[in-house]
């Protein structure tokens, strides 16, 4: 069986290109991965500034001045 060198070379040039398409998509998921975990680190740091917020308004919504009630 004989092989011609112009069949050889469309073959590797295939995998090679399949190669390529496997290591970029690769490379876009490890980056997005990275980008996911800061994001997640901002959300949860703006999910503890709305947390300390609330409690805050809740403190200034629930205080009561005590009066001093004079008996008649």
């Amino acid at each position: 069986m004989h092989v011609s060198a112009e069949m050889i070379a469309i073959i590797l040039t295939g995998v090679g290109l399949l190669f390529a398409l496997a290591g970029g998509f690769g490379w876009m998921i490890v980056r997005m991965d990275a980008q996911f975990a800061v994001l997640g680190a901002k959300i949860d740091g703006v999910q503890q500034e709305v947390n300390a917020t609330k409690v805050a308004v809740a403190h200034l919504e629930g205080m009561h001045v005590k009066r001093l009630e004079l008996p008649r």
